[in-house]
């Protein structure tokens, strides 16, 4: 039989490092719903000591929770320890994270710490976290850049005081895939007790290499890969959970293990992760991109047509990609509806919600003669963002283009209660459009981002617009979709707004702290 590859996934904790990438509490849980049913073995739920609003998320998940494990990191001290221990306390299955970096670099200008006194922290780091749960497990941060010797010294030391995995991060994405195997397999020779914990890899793609150096370490004795969805991750990400899995499924030939990935449920996810933190996937991207079964040339069309395997190495189908589509008109009642949701993921926390969602369906099958699953998700993502954040919504827009004229916006927004209009200019009109609302709100944010995305095809397809506006050191995303570019634009920028002002996002993030592994 072959050995089982133990996935663990930090789309909580490390992809939510991506400036930018903020989660709130719900979406977080969605997120992790989605990731158990994915059946991925661990899931990092968060940072518990970065802030209160992390610990809340946190303690969520571990709420919820019941077949996978659920972890918090924590640094390598008392007070992170303690936090991440109460956070996951409820977890039927709970892990402790701890680390800290063993590199020459960080120990000398980020601890000022001795490599004697790092190691005494380590040791101490786990002893405590074991009182906790048997399930711990220590980082070596910047392993990838960390002397072999004393990476022995630390994981032997680290391994007789309880931890259970051995984590070696790549924490800046440095290593090569032949340098990081032979590291992983010399580790694991070398070390006396190796064979009393699971080694794992966390790989970032600072080089394009966490993929293919994540494999490598498996391939050279790594039983446990840390990966995010979609790579998401700080700087250039991580390595992508659905490119491990679908390469040790579809190269069964080469790798002596498998995962117990459902794979169906990975595009999905995927839509998911990439509707809440605002980071749409490229076309182009492996496994979960529009593009990564599609065929425009001729020789491609006719070669798999007739025969799917001349250019197609997985199936479509196997990761979660389909023609589904939601089969309901303008006539179809309020069960049919919920019971689509369910089977896509989505619960209603109220009667309410669901009212407004369905409210939200019927104006949406008046403008589209098809819906897909796809106008489903976005359409509840909305929902679902305007219950949590309604301080300014949304009543009327006007605006107006015309060859030789600067383009010219009217908005009229509800802001507390109170019917607010203003008129603006703009290059264009959703720049004006945005003028027009900051005219009114006076937020002074500065716009990061402003993406557009189609979330299915033809003429009456929704478009899906993402913002990002930051403001004295915070970042958030706004979403918007409407089958009116214009439409969903304001949509998208009323939603970071209220966002912006919104208590939630009064945090410390974890990348203002210490990043981790």
């Amino acid at each position: 039989m072959k050995d089982t590859l133990i996935i663990f996934d930090t789309t909580l904790r490390d992809g939510e490092q991506s400036p930018g990438a903020s989660m709130t509490q719900d979406e977080k849980v969605r997120i992790a719903k989605a990731l158990e049913r994915m059946k991925v073995d661990v899931i990092e739920a968060g940072f518990a000591a970065a802030s209160n609003g992390d610990f809340a998320a946190v303690r969520a998940v571990a709420q919820c929770i019941t077949e996978s494990v659920v972890c918090s990191l924590a640094r390598a001290n008392a007070a992170d320890i303690t936090k991440a221990a109460e956070a996951i306390a409820p977890a039927p299955r709970k892990r402790i994270h701890t680390f800290i970096a063993t590199s020459p670099i960080h120990m000398e200008k980020k601890l000022r710490m001795h490599p004697d006194q790092v190691v005494q922290a380590a040791v101490g780091a786990v002893k405590l976290a074991r009182t906790f749960t048997d399930d711990v497990e220590f980082s070596c941060e910047d392993a990838g850049r960390s002397e072999p010797d004393f990476l022995c010294r630390i994981i032997e030391a680290a391994i007789d005081a309880g931890a259970r995995t051995i984590n070696i991060p790549d924490t800046v994405g440095y290593t090569l895939p032949h340098m990081f195997g032979e590291l992983i397999r010399s580790l694991i020779e070398r070390i006396p007790n190796a064979h009393k914990a699971v080694f794992s890899v966390h790989c970032h793609n600072d080089l394009g290499l966490a993929v293919a150096n994540s494999l490598a370490a498996a391939l050279n004795g790594a039983r446990q890969i840390e990966c995010t969805i979609n790579g998401l991750g700080e700087r250039a990400g991580n390595a992508a959970l659905e490119e491990i899995v679908m390469a040790i499924r579809t190269r069964a030939d080469v790798f002596p293990f498998d995962t117990r990935i459902d794979t169906t449920q990975i595009v999905p996810t995927s839509r998911l992760v990439s509707g809440i933190t605002g980071f749409p996937v490229q076309p182009n991207k492996a496994i979960v991109g529009a593009n990564a079964f599609a065929h425009e040339s001729g020789i491609h069309q006719d070669g798999v047509l007739k025969h799917r395997q001349t250019y197609e190495i997985m199936r479509a189908e196997d990761v979660g990609w389909s023609a589904n589509r939601l089969v309901l008109g303008k006539h179809s009642g309020r069960a049919a509806f919920r019971a689509r949701l369910e089977e896509l993921g989505y619960t209603f926390k109220s009667d309410a919600e669901l009212a407004e969602a369905f409210a939200r369906f019927k104006d949406l099958a008046d403008k589209k003669h098809e819906i897909f699953d796809e106008d489903l998700q976005a359409l509840v993502s909305e929902t679902q963002h305007a219950q949590a954040h309604e301080r300014v919504q949304l009543l009327e827009l006007e605006a107006m283009s015309k060859t030789g004229v600067r383009p010219v916006a009217r908005v009229a927004l509800l802001v507390d209660g109170q019917r607010c209009e203003a008129q603006a200019q703009g290059d264009g009109p959703v720049d004006a459009v945005f003028a027009a609302i900051e005219n009114i709100v006076k937020t002074g944010a500065k716009l990061l981002l402003f993406s557009v995305n189609n979330i299915t095809t033809g003429t009456d397809a929704q478009g899906e617009v993402t913002v990002r506006l930051a403001r004295e050191g915070r970042t958030v995303n706004g979403q918007g979709a409407d089958t009116d570019i214009v439409i969903a634009s304001a949509k998208a920028y009323v939603n970071a707004v209220n966002r912006l002002s919104a208590a939630s996002v009064l945090r410390a993030h974890p990348q203002f702290e210490s990043a981790g592994p």
